[in-house]
């Protein structure tokens, strides 16, 4: 291969290496023509790009990307299944691991994870996944009826507020309705006799009586005086 080749190729292992964030390195050894492009096919498929890599030039691009984590796997024939943004990881899993099953040839290293290392038996445990459909449909579900039990408890609580708080106003609007006719047949507190009565006479009545009691007991000594 040409410098200039190796270059290119080195620039486009690069980018991919850092605008992916989850791919998975498999030892393709053994595995015939026909039984990669079958792989890579299916891969397509799920939306990841399968390719046969040469060590010299990835680990160059691994450290220009900045992903030395995969150095320890580039040992031996390399592919690398690169996600695109919209594939299903646990789909290429699955294929991986199949074939590797399958054809007895194929063995998985381990990859990243949505920029994360991943061993092989991390991989296997991510191919046992369900599809992503029904994977979206559990989580939904268990998403869901905790939040049902939730609304369930919270309205139980808010219909009986709403029927005391219904029937509070209505026995406000009773006690309301013959309160302003009852004040009015009352009498106004400064009409009342009694209320004056009580208020005035203590104070006219005591002053008098001291007054002649005063009188009585001067006016004879006067009397006794003037013969």
């Amino acid at each position: 291969m040409k410098k200039e080749d190796k270059e290119r190729v080195v620039a486009e292992l690069t980018e991919r290496l850092r605008t992916t964030d989850t791919l998975l390195v498999a030892d393709y050894r053994g595995l015939t023509m026909p039984q990669i492009d079958e792989l890579r096919t299916k891969l397509l498929e799920h939306g990841a790009r399968f390719a046969v890599v040469k060590n010299t030039l990835t680990r160059r691009a691994a450290e220009l990307a900045g992903t030395e984590s995969l150095l320890a796997m580039l040992e031996g024939p390399t592919a690398i299944a690169f996600l695109d943004s919209g594939g299903d990881p646990v789909a290429v899993a699955k294929a991986l691991v199949d074939a590797a099953r399958d054809t007895r040839v194929l063995e998985v290293r381990g990859g990243m994870f949505e920029g994360r290392p991943i061993e092989a038996a991390e991989i296997e445990s991510l191919a046992k996944l369900p599809p992503a459909d029904v994977l979206r449909g559990q989580v939904l579900g268990a998403i869901t009826s905790p939040l049902t039990t939730i609304v369930g408890l919270f309205t139980a609580p808010l219909q009986d507020l709403y029927g005391l708080l219904d029937a509070r106003i209505e026995q406000l609007d009773a006690v309301s309705g013959p309160g302003p006719q009852a004040e009015e047949a009352l009498p106004p507190a400064e009409e009342s006799p009694s209320a004056e009565a009580g208020g005035s006479e203590p104070r006219s009545e005591s002053p008098p009586e001291e007054a002649g009691q005063q009188e009585t007991t001067t006016k004879p000594e006067t009397q006794e005086e003037e013969p």
